[in-house]
């Protein structure tokens, strides 16, 4: 009888076999992927936002926001894409010298331009369609981003390596699934967990900053954000690299160290170097 999931080393085999097929993918396919990644990912975050924003209790709106948002990852597992954070998993293989550092740093780049495709295309869609004048989403996606610009390094960089962390859990335990049902329920419940949390996701906010320097162009939504001039002059197409560079390095660390690296580790790394040391005494 066929098991209904993966074992925990399986799945560490199972991320390394998918690390060395994403290294070796065409250019163009991967960049095509990781748009469809960055599409799906922007289509949770309106979702959730149009979902909350009206919703005063700070709790409550986040948990509202938590219910909406995951089906960007969803359509990532389910349908295929290229998602950066995801990636940071091919850490696994670059550990077990499977690829290369450029191989792993190219799909990064490529994955990290396409996901910011997506999410323009999915932001510029949302801006001409006039789904801002609904009740003061305008305002709300201003004061989200102008808030993300204005943290500080560390702040920014710590929420990252949370973010993935949990992401790349919810990655890793969703390959243990081998139907679609429990890839969903592998899929949903860490990533509402990481919404509520209000963890620091760079794709994300790749979202969230273009469809607030959108929202920014407008009087009346600036007026709508409520938000102080001085952080709002935070908020400008520089300025959002303040947030996207310590996510981006916390994210990478969260996934690829603290997930992927661990798990080498523990399945890879530690029996490989057991087994040497038991021939080693075996020839002695």
């Amino acid at each position: 009888m066929d098991k209904k999931m993966l074992t925990p080393a399986e799945i560490t085999d199972y991320v390394e076999e998918v690390g060395i097929k994403k290294a070796n993918n065409k250019s163009m396919q991967t960049l095509l992927l990781a748009t469809l990644a960055g599409i799906f990912i922007a289509l949770g975050a309106y979702g959730a936002s149009m979902a909350s924003h009206s919703v005063t209790n700070v709790g409550l709106q986040k948990t509202v926001a938590g219910v909406v948002f995951p089906v960007g990852l969803l359509f990532v597992l389910i349908c295929g894409a290229e998602l950066f954070t995801g990636n940071a998993l091919l850490s696994i293989a670059f550990a077990e010298k499977k690829i290369t550092l450029g191989q792993m740093l190219k799909n990064w780049t490529l994955v990290f331009v396409g996901n910011f495709i997506g999410c323009i295309i999915v932001a510029v869609l949302v801006f001409n369609a006039g789904l801002l004048s609904t009740g003061t989403l305008g305002g709300y996606a201003i004061k989200v981003a102008a808030t993300k610009a204005s943290l500080p390094f560390g702040q920014a960089l710590a929420s990252g390596i949370l973010c993935n962390i949990i992401v790349c859990f919810c990655v890793w335990g969703s390959y243990a699934a081998k139907d679609v049902a429990g890839k969903v329920l592998m899929g949903f419940i860490p990533i509402f967990v990481f919404v509520i949390s209000g963890y620091e996701h760079v794709v994300a906010n790749m979202y969230y900053f273009s469809i607030g320097l959108l929202a920014k162009s407008s009087e009346a939504f600036v007026e709508l954000s409520h938000v102080a001039p001085e952080k709002l002059s935070h908020l400008t197409v520089g300025g959002i690299f303040n947030n996207i560079i310590p996510v981006t390095i916390g994210n990478i660390i969260g996934g690829a160290v603290f997930v992927g690296l661990a798990y080498w580790a523990i399945y890879k790394y530690i029996p490989s170097k057991k087994a040497v040391e038991k021939q080693e005494k075996l020839s002695a």
